[in-house]
């Protein structure tokens, strides 16, 4: 499998990195299990979570995700295979968030416990934290690095103008600077990205690892009236979608598909991957077969016609 580099980190990893939100919560320990092991099976070594998944599931206290992750890495020896991403910032209760120094200090040592590992290899700061001085969160990265703990940092959720400070701030003070940026990216959304986020990251050589690659799943064509997927974790993030030109654009997506013997979510997966300065979509599967079906994408070429139409008619934000 050719592997793609992560900005200037020195870490090279697949064009695909498995979402890990789903462990423990979705996905129980046994599937979470059997997902990680078909995707080192398959050569796919890249996975993303935080410390703050799942949280929001009812009686979750967050870690959860990385504890699961942790006990199949020591169950299987296969630490030293895989890519693991995580990150840090989101509120984890009792106030625990944020990315001031003594925070950061803390909460690594308690993913690293969760993972079972010593070292994280993508350590990213989940969300910008504006009362926290840029330097203050980086001279933490510093020492983490220094000491072994962790190989990378990332950012996630970040302006493309805070992003660009804390690139001026690295390269000022020494500091190790944000090698991968992890934005909502898709089809479905594309505004936001490409207006500043995307110009900056190829011209900075930043890599970049889309989360909703699918659009919570939309772009699967699953879901296609309101109410669809009523009662589901994706609910509110689908509805937006459910206008006039979402739909059409589900329609011109099925022809794609049919065009190229694939489904909707492999020719939406080709197309990030395809696009330039783009490292890896990041997406996640309740089941086996539902993991197979992504890393179809992977190996799906679209012919440029195909692309040209689906870039016309997803210019911008699909949302109504």
């Amino acid at each position: 499998m050719d592997l793609r580099p992560l900005g200037r980190s020195g870490l090279s990893v697949p064009p695909f990195c498995f979402g890990g939100n789903v462990f423990g919560w979705t996905a129980d320990e046994a599937t979470s299990f059997a997902l990680l092991d078909r995707l080192l099976e398959t050569g796919f070594t890249f996975v993303d979570t935080a410390d703050v998944y799942s949280r929001w599931a009812p009686g979750h206290r967050g870690g959860e995700s990385e504890e699961v992750i942790g006990r199949w890495l020591k169950a299987r020896g296969t630490r030293d295979r895989m890519t693991i991403a995580t990150k840090v910032g989101m509120d984890m209760g009792d106030g625990r968030k944020g990315l001031k120094a003594s925070y950061i200090e803390t909460a690594v040592e308690a993913s690293l416990r969760r993972l079972g590992t010593d070292r994280i290899d993508l350590y990213q700061s989940h969300a910008d934290d504006a009362d926290t001085p840029l330097a203050e969160t980086l001279s933490a990265y510093d020492r983490l690095i220094r000491t072994g703990k962790v190989r990378a940092v990332g950012a996630s959720n970040y302006t493309a103008a805070r992003l660009r400070e804390a690139l001026a701030v690295a390269a000022r003070e020494n500091l190790p600077r944000y090698e991968c940026l992890q934005p909502g990216y898709s089809l479905a959304d594309r505004a936001e990205y490409e207006a500043e986020l995307e110009p900056l990251c190829r011209e900075e050589g930043i890599g970049v690892i889309s989360y909703f690659s699918l659009a919570a799943g939309f772009l699967t064509g699953k879901y296609r009236q309101a109410g669809a997927a009523a009662g589901r974790a994706r609910e509110a993030r689908v509805a937006p979608y459910l206008n006039p030109r979402g739909l059409a654009f589900l329609d011109l997506l099925d022809d794609v598909a049919r065009t190229h013997g694939a489904t909707p979510a492999q020719v939406s997966l080709a197309w990030l991957i395809a696009r330039p300065g783009l490292t890896a979509p990041i997406a996640s599967a309740t089941s086996v077969a539902q993991l197979d079906e992504l890393l179809g994408g992977v190996r799906l070429a679209l012919d440029p016609d195909a692309v040209a139409r689906l870039e016309a008619a997803s210019r911008g934000s699909l949302k109504g």
